[in-house]
């Protein structure tokens, strides 16, 4: 005859339990996912603008907060309200050097400040190459 506690040592609970773990010990918050950037970033933009690793972080950074994480002005290229300081924090960089990649990514056009902490990213980094891949913004351009 079968004990009943056998069979519900293997029974897994539809109900979430409390720790974050599987059954594998990995942390479910930690799983890998993917973003989906465009070729035209790694076949021109590194190559053309010599980026330093901090813009390319800061500017990857707002680009999957426009274009890869759930956004309502997504089809306008603005990305939500972001804290300085939690954005240096993710990176594992100083505010100072945030601020400069910020300014730098501004004087390269790769994004414009709707206001502090708030960004105009284009999907194909530049006018020249939203236009040659018929990218609009919703009648919203800056």
């Amino acid at each position: 005859m079968v004990d009943i506690h056998s069979i519900l040592a293997d029974h897994r609970s539809k109900i979430k339990s409390d720790d974050s773990h599987e059954a594998s010990g990995r942390s479910q918050e930690h799983r890998p996912s993917s973003s989906e950037i465009p070729d035209v970033f790694f076949d021109k933009i590194i190559v053309d603008y010599k980026l330093n690793r901090i813009e390319i972080l800061v500017l990857m950074y707002i680009y999957r907060r426009v274009w890869s994480f759930p956004n309502l002005h997504r089809s306008h290229g603005i990305s939500q309200m972001m804290s300085h300081t939690e954005m240096a924090k993710n990176l594992g960089l100083g505010i100072e050097d945030i601020y400069s990649a910020l300014r730098r990514l501004e004087e390269y056009d790769f994004i414009k400040t709707i206001r502090a902490g708030q960004y105009f990213s284009r999907r194909f980094f530049t006018k020249d190459l939203d236009l040659s891949y018929e990218q609009s913004y919703d009648d919203f351009e800056i």
